[in-house]
């Protein structure tokens, strides 16, 4: 899949002309340096206190409904 993806960029990249060329790459670059760091692989206990946290908060009744997540979002 990742080969013929880059056989399609490839066909796309070369039937542009200079000016489009460099705005992609330009595109391109600017993908990249948005790019965080490598992410940090969490442990297992930061997974697991994260988790526990979650269902503290679940218990607490801090939950947002589907329906109202829905609502959140159509105000934005």
């Amino acid at each position: 899949m990742a080969k013929a993806l880059d056989n399609e960029m490839f066909n796309y990249f070369t039937q542009l002309n200079d000016a489009e060329k460099k705005s992609v790459i330009q595109m391109l670059k600017t993908f990249l340096s948005g790019r965080t760091e490598k992410s940090e692989r969490i442990t297992i206990e930061q997974y697991n206190k994260e988790l526990d946290e979650a269902e503290a908060e679940f218990e607490k009744g801090e939950v947002v409904t589907h329906e109202e997540l829905l609502k959140q979002i159509r105000k934005w």
